[in-house]
C-alpha cells in the first residue's frame, strides 16, 4: 500500500467489493465512500429552455430495484469495515435517494453513527421543473467502526479552521467549479458528481492524521487522494471505470505536499487543573480578600477554604458567581476580579501564574 512514510498513491481499477477482499485487515484508518446514489431518473432533465441538463445518467448509477441496490450496499460496508482498524471510522455521503438506506444497513452491520453533517451548497442546481424544492444539500454520515470504537476527532484543528469558534454540523460549501472541476477536451465535465476538494479538507482535517491511510472505494477523479497527498496522509483509490481513474492518476502526480509541519493537526494541550484553593495556599489570595466582578456590582470574600462568600451566597467561585447574578451557570475564573498595583485583574491571571510554576 505504498511508503509507510508517504503518499500511498495506488489507483486499482476495478469492482470496489472484489479488490477490497484482496486488501489486508484491520489496515485502514479511514474509509471515505461517495456511492452510486440510485437516483432513478426517468428520462432527461431539460431546463426551461429546453436545454439538456448534463446530469447523472451513467451506467454506474443504474440498479433494477432497491433490493439491488441495498444488496450491494451491504457487500462493499462489510468490506469497508474488515479493512478498518478498530479505531478507524467511515464517512459516506449521499443524498434523499439513498442515504437513508445506507445509514439503516450500516447501523445493521454494526458501525455507530457519530454524526451527520449536512453540507449545504452555495450553489446548487435550480429545480428546473419547479415541482419540488431545490435539493440544496446532502447529507454525510461519519461513523465509528463499532460503538466501542475509539476514533480521531481534531477538535481543536475544526476550531481553528472555523476562526476559533466550534465546527457545527452544517457545512456550507460551493459545489465543485472553475479550475477545480476537471473538464473533457470538449469542455464537458470528466464527472458528473466532482467532489470539492473543500469537503474532504474539512473531512480528513478532522477525522485523519499526517501518515494516515485512506481508503476511497469509489475514487472517481481522485479528488480524495489529492487532498490527502496535499495533508500528508496516505490513500489507496478504487475505480472501476479505467478513463476516471487515469485522470485520478494524472491529478494526484501534480498534487505538490505541504511541508509536514504545516498539516499537523494538534489537539491543545491539556492544561493541569488547578484548584482555586491553590491561589490561597501559594499566598497569591489572602483570606478575607475581596473579590469583584469587571463592572463592580458585586462583591465576595475569599475564605481559607478555597471558598467565597457574598451578602446571600457561600460556596465556589462559579456557584457564587451565578447566584448573585442570578444565572444559571458562571465561570469564576473569568467573573471575578483582585486588585493589583491599583488596577483590577481577572483572577484567571493568578491560576496562570500557578500553572506556569508547574511548568
Amino acid at each position: 500500500m505504498g511508503d509507510a512514510n508517504g503518499f500511498g498513491g495506488e489507483v486499482l481499477v476495478g469492482d470496489c467489493v472484489e479488490l477490497m477482499a484482496r486488501l489486508p485487515a484491520a489496515s485502514v484508518d479511514l474509509v471515505f465512500a461517495d456511492p452510486p446514489y440510485n437516483l432513478q431518473l426517468n428520462g432527461e432533465l431539460t431546463r426551461p429552455d429546453n436545454s439538456r441538463v448534463d446530469g447523472v445518467d451513467d451506467e454506474w448509477d443504474k440498479f433494477a430495484g432497491f433490493d439491488d441496490y441495498d444488496g450491494f450496499t451491504r457487500a462493499w460496508l462489510e468490506a469497508a469495515r474488515r479493512l478498518l482498524k478498530p479505531n478507524g471510522t467511515l464517512w459516506v455521503i449521499g443524498s434523499y435517494h439513498n442515504i437513508y438506506r445506507v445509514g439503516a444497513i450500516l447501523q445493521d452491520l454494526g458501525y455507530w453513527v457519530l454524526n451527520d453533517i449536512v453540507w449545504r451548497k452555495v450553489n446548487p442546481m435550480p429545480n428546473f421543473r419547479g415541482r419540488r424544492f431545490t435539493n440544496a444539500h446532502e447529507t454525510l454520515l461519519w461513523c465509528a467502526r463499532s460503538r466501542e470504537g475509539r476514533y480521531t476527532f481534531n477538535y481543536q484543528a475544526m476550531k481553528s479552521l472555523n476562526e476559533g469558534v466550534q465546527m457545527r454540523s452544517d457545512w456550507f460549501i460551493p459545489l465543485c467549479g472553475g479550475a477545480e472541476r476537471l473538464k473533457r477536451e470538449d469542455g464537458r465535465k470528466a464527472h458528473p458528481t466532482q467532489k470539492p476538494e473543500a469537503l474532504l479538507h474539512r473531512i480528513l482535517m478532522s477525522s485523519t492524521n499526517p501518515g494516515d491511510l485512506i481508503l476511497d472505494p469509489f475514487f472517481g477523479t481522485g479528488t480524495t487522494g489529492a487532498v490527502a497527498k496535499r495533508l500528508g496522509r496516505r490513500c489507496v483509490g478504487i475505480e472501476r471505470d479505467a478513463d476516471y481513474a487515469q485522470l485520478a492518476q494524472e491529478r494526484i502526480a501534480a498534487i505538490v505536499p505541504a511541508a509536514t509541519d504545516l498539516v499537523i493537526s494538534e489537539a491543545r494541550r491539556e492544561e493541569p487543573r488547578i484548584p482555586f484553593g491553590a491561589l490561597i495556599e501559594r499566598g497569591l489570595l489572602q483570606p478575607g480578600e475581596v473579590l469583584f466582578d469587571q463592572r463592580q456590582r458585586w462583591t465576595a470574600r475569599v475564605r481559607a477554604d478555597g471558598t467565597v462568600i457574598s451578602a446571600g451566597s457561600r460556596g465556589s467561585i462559579h456557584k457564587v458567581g451565578a447566584e448573585v447574578q442570578g444565572a444559571p451557570a458562571c465561570n469564576g475564573w473569568t467573573f471575578w476580579y483582585v486588585e493589583r498595583k491599583g488596577q483590577a485583574i481577572p483572577i484567571d491571571l493568578l491560576r496562570q501564574q500557578v500553572r506556569g510554576e508547574m511548568g
